[in-house]
């Protein structure tokens, strides 16, 4: 059985075969600052994700675990992005949370309102 090396720079990827986001910041054409430019995008989405729908007050030892936990879980989350539209799922996540945010937000606001009228 013979196993065959493969160099980075003899694998062709073309724009086709990438999600959006990763061929708008051009994975193709430069991987490595395309990788982490990528990482760094789901970094930011996640985070906006997790405090619009997840985060309560929490102490700061277990904040930075659960931050660590997203930092890790995000470079996972980026070998995937190259080809499957994770940024562009969690900026509909986002736009989802945020939504029923500001809803719930006039929802309080209505309801305070009601109580202090009557």
């Amino acid at each position: 059985m013979t196993v065959a090396a493969v160099n980075p720079g003899d694998v062709e990827i073309t724009k086709e075969q990438l999600s959006w986001i990763a061929g708008a910041l051009q994975v193709h054409e430069n991987p490595i600052t395309g990788f982490w430019l990528l990482y760094v995008a789901i970094v930011i989405m996640s985070i906006i994700v997790f405090n619009l729908g997840f985060a309560r007050k929490l102490p700061i030892l277990k904040n930075v675990i659960v931050y660590s936990g997203l930092l890790i879980g995000a470079l996972i989350l980026t070998i995937f992005a190259i080809g499957m539209p994770v940024v562009e799922s969690l900026i509909a996540a986002a736009l989802v949370l945020g939504i029923y945010r500001i809803r719930l937000h006039r929802h309080k606001k209505e309801q305070h309102n009601q109580e202090s009228t009557v």
